[in-house]
């Protein structure tokens, strides 16, 4: 019960701060949410089939990929993406392309093959830009208004395509065309209402590439790829049901939650999850394909998400871009297509489904290992690029003020030799909360209040409370 009343207390407290961070979200909701609507049902996974003798999924990866990877490497010339027409125009008419290359599958069944190569090529060009410009425009919002945002448009798009699929080919075709438009008019609407002051620069400074994070996302991709092909029903990395279930809980995690959300656990969830999802592979005849499929699934959708986070962080911190980075982390889709493609060239080779787990296990266990230690040396992430969200609540951007507070706390602390429990009633007191306001945000009795200030006094070399806000100069 208690622990109850002190959640209670919780949500209600950050009620006002909560109201603000889903201001404006509108147009990033449907933005987001109409593309990847889109990318399911003309690719991901068709609710009317065609039949090609190739996986039109693999051409549009490999298409996504030269694109994102396109625009990193150009980025310094045609910056900022969305300050001319011409980007967000190229983009809708490659996604509307697509989508006619689509239709023309439902309504001329004869001529897939070469509507479906060329649909694959112009929708995963279109589709990599947009998401290009997508995070252009978000990288002017702060990091929880980013998080929060990007987790309700996927969910959003889980339910765009579960509403379209079930309708026939008519209405298909006439969603399929307008998703494009209803996506690029929301990156335009969101684009317009940023104040200028805000907007995207059009210089480039010198960075150094966070070689980490992008190592990271590599090795998750490449073992997401060697089981993406057997997959079972509703989980994948698109909108899928194991998309909105690990999403719903993320939102709602960081909305009620969000000055004690903590990114550095999620940092390290994905490894449980995928570990966990391919242990199971062996015993799937007894579990089913579903659980491992989901955990696995889950894994990757997580681990993108917080990739796409670091980077918006660094690009925050050193100046530079987010379309550079976000364009490298598009292109490492690549990955995720050449672990399938070891998966089909097992399969082909004619080795027993025995062999091909004990290879495949092999593989994990070696990224796995590498992603260990890269998840070991994270501390360089934030004395190298400048990454703060790690901790507890780093999603809350600070004014200069709180980190100067934050900082005298520490020095304190550390100078003093005060415990973890003595350091936040510090902390506590530095923002100017009171005895009965700490011992609520703590939930601790009064006696046991008393005893810590009694200690963090005795410590710090002071006499009273007076003193000690004068010493941290609060």
């Amino acid at each position: 019960m208690r622990a109850m009343g002190k959640l209670l207390n919780m949500m209600r407290r950050g009620r006002d701060d909560r109201s603000l961070y889903l201001a404006g979200i509108v147009p990033y909701l449907f933005a987001l949410g109409c593309a990847r609507a889109w990318v399911t049902l003309v690719v991901a996974a068709p609710a009317h089939g065609y039949s090609v003798p190739f996986d039109a999924h693999d051409l549009f990866d490999y298409a996504f990929c030269v694109a994102s990877l396109a625009v990193a490497l150009f980025a310094r010339r045609l910056l900022p993406l969305n300050g001319s027409p011409r980007l967000p125009l190229a983009s809708l008419g490659a996604m509307t392309a697509a989508s006619l290359c689509y239709v023309g599958t439902l309504f001329a069944p004869q001529h897939a093959v070469g509507l479906m190569s060329v649909g694959a090529v112009l929708g995963g060009a279109g589709f990599g830009l947009f998401l290009l410009l997508w995070a252009e425009v978000l990288s002017a919002l702060s990091l929880i208004r980013i998080f929060l945002y990007t987790t309700a448009s996927q969910l959003m798009g889980v339910v765009f395509a579960f509403f379209c699929g079930g309708l026939d080919d008519l209405r298909m075709a006439f969603a399929v065309v307008c998703l494009p438009f209803g996506a690029l008019m929301c990156i335009r609407m969101a684009y317009r209402a940023l104040p200028a002051a805000d907007r995207p620069a059009r210089v480039c400074p010198k960075f150094s590439y966070p070689w980490k994070i992008f190592a990271l996302l590599a090795l998750y991709s490449f073992a997401y790829g060697l089981r993406q092909s057997s997959l079972a029903e509703g989980a994948g990395m698109h909108s899928s049901l194991s998309t909105a279930i690990i999403m719903a809980v993320l939102f709602a995690s960081a909305y009620f939650f969000s000055n004690r959300f903590n990114i550095g656990a999620l940092y390290r969830s994905p490894l449980v999850l995928v570990v966990c999802g391919f242990l199971l592979v062996p015993a799937e005849g007894v579990f089913g394909a579903t659980v491992s499929s989901y955990l696995i699934s889950m894994s990757y959708s997580l681990v993108s998400l917080i990739v796409a986070l670091l980077l918006y962080d660094i690009s925050k911190r050193l100046g530079v871009t987010v379309v550079v980075f976000a364009g490298i982390k598009g292109a490492e889709q690549v990955f995720v297509v050449w672990g399938k493609g070891v998966t089909d060239a097992l399969g082909t080779a004619g080795m027993g489904q025995g062999i091909q787990d004990v290879l495949v296990a092999v593989a994990v266990v070696a990224m796995v290992l590498a992603a260990t230690l890269i998840l070991l040396s994270e501390k360089e992430l934030a004395s190298k690029w400048g990454v703060v969200i790690l901790d507890a609540g780093g999603l809350v951007e600070k004014t200069p003020d709180e980190e100067r507070r934050e900082a005298r706390v520490e020095e304190l602390a550390a100078r003093h030799h005060l415990t973890p429990r003595e350091t936040e009633i510090l902390a506590l007191v530095a923002q100017g909360k009171n005895g009965p306001a700490i011992r609520q945000d703590l939930f601790i009795a009064e006696g046991t209040f008393k005893a810590h200030m009694s200690h963090i006094y005795e410590k710090c070399g002071v006499a009273n409370r007076k003193e000690l806000v004068a010493l941290l100069g609060a």
